[in-house]
């Protein structure tokens, strides 16, 4: 007898044609199904997101994840200012973790734009790095108490071979 919780769905999925073509090229490329294609990245999004499963799992606590996927945040998600800040502070933030509006909206600020929004609100000029950099050094240094920012626990550590 199956269990309801082994029970499989059937789920209906729009995507573009270009989409589509990629994923059928990628299967045929791994020699398994378009199916297998969907499946494993469900489950790849899913196990980088793991964080958000978690509800102590806050605030600050979210900069690295938050940073890690800002593209695609503003590409395919389209996410607000206000969903991302509920998103963020919105499971009872602890005041220490809290994230201010400002600094949500940086995240959502689109590529184009980003360097013109750091250079106004950032006192240390920084020329050498790209905006990307710039705006994960400027949030992380501002949010985390952690004296180096490259052991923040949990979401860096798989993003390594992305």
């Amino acid at each position: 007898m199956v269990k309801l919780s082994e029970l499989k769905h059937i789920i209906s999925l729009r995507i573009e044609n270009s989409l589509r073509n990629a994923v059928q090229v990628t299967a045929s490329r791994f020699y398994v199904r378009e199916s297998d294609i969907y499946r494993f990245a469900i489950n790849y999004m899913l196990k980088r997101l793991r964080c958000l499963h978690e509800d102590d799992f806050t605030g600050s606590d979210l900069l690295p994840l938050m940073l890690d996927i800002r593209e695609d945040l503003i590409d395919s998600l389209s996410l607000k200012k206000h969903q991302l800040f509920n998103i963020m502070n919105g499971n009872n933030t602890h005041p220490d973790k809290f994230v201010a509006m400002s600094d949500i909206e940086l995240l959502l600020t689109p590529r184009h734009l980003l360097k013109q929004r750091l250079l106004k609100i950032d006192d240390t000029l920084r020329s050498d790095v790209d905006s990307e950099t710039w705006l994960r050094d400027y949030l992380l240094e501002k949010y985390q108490s952690h004296p180096d920012k490259n052991a923040i626990p949990f979401v860096l550590e798989n993003s390594a071979g992305d």
